[in-house]
């Protein structure tokens, strides 16, 4: 999970300076769920931590978040289930404020997913006319061929409509493939429609925001210039 320095929440949060707020976490007069705290390397995690100066509780600042999680394989694209089967929800048990998904992943994917309390945001970020690209990493028992490559660039015809990929290249054990659109499973429609066995899929990319070094089942949020959907 992502942290804060103290110093820098409590900043953020517009209680002074960082240079003041230093001074007074030295002081003693900053405590973190009941214990003062003095040293300044101290980090906190917003989501589940009370910071309180001179017993009044600080808030952060911005109460909207943005986060970026790595969905692992087996886990259900839901906050709670009703079945007791793993779900998003699981690893968020601790927060406070009421987060909910951005796009789904199928039980068998895993990969980039974004969750957000901030509805405006999500919206926007999912409208069809922004064409948010999605990057994915497909692993297949197959070998990939240019013809492969070739039928995805040019469009592979489904149930639901012709499905056309924007990029698409080899890689090893696999392919990578690039959309503009969220069909349900369309990658591994697509895929199916090729003749070829998909043995793991992961998503890497939702538009400016990449998966990057995230493990599975860790999280972090997002910077400002992530949080940008134009």
């Amino acid at each position: 999970m992502s942290e804060l320095r103290l110093q820098k929440f409590l900043a953020d949060a517009g209680v002074a300076s960082r240079r003041k707020c230093e001074d007074l976490i030295v002081e003693g007069r900053v405590k973190v769920n009941g214990r003062t705290i003095t040293a300044l390397g101290t980090k906190i995690n917003p989501l589940n931590t009370i910071v309180t100066i001179d017993g009044w509780t600080i808030k952060a600042k911005n109460s909207k978040l943005y986060i970026a999680f790595y969905k692992p394989r087996g886990v259900l694209s839901t906050m709670s289930d009703d079945r007791g089967r793993s779900c998003i929800g699981d690893f968020f048990e601790s927060k406070k404020e009421r987060l909910f998904h951005v796009g789904r992943l199928d039980k068998e994917s895993e990969g980039l997913l974004l969750l957000t309390n901030d509805g405006a945001w999500a919206n926007d970020l999912a409208h069809p006319s922004k064409g948010i690209e999605k990057s994915y990493r497909v692993r297949v028992e197959e070998a990939v061929t240019r013809e492969h490559l070739g039928r995805l660039l040019k469009g592979v015809r489904l149930e639901d409509g012709l499905a056309k990929a924007s990029g698409a290249k080899a890689i090893s054990g696999g392919f990578e493939v690039t959309l503009h659109e969220g069909r349900n499973q369309i990658v591994r429609r697509m895929a199916s429609a090729l003749g070829l066995t998909i043995l793991s899929l992961t998503r890497t990319r939702i538009g400016r925001i990449h998966l990057g070094e995230l493990k599975s089942g860790k999280w972090r949020y997002l910077s400002n210039v992530e949080t940008v959907t134009r």
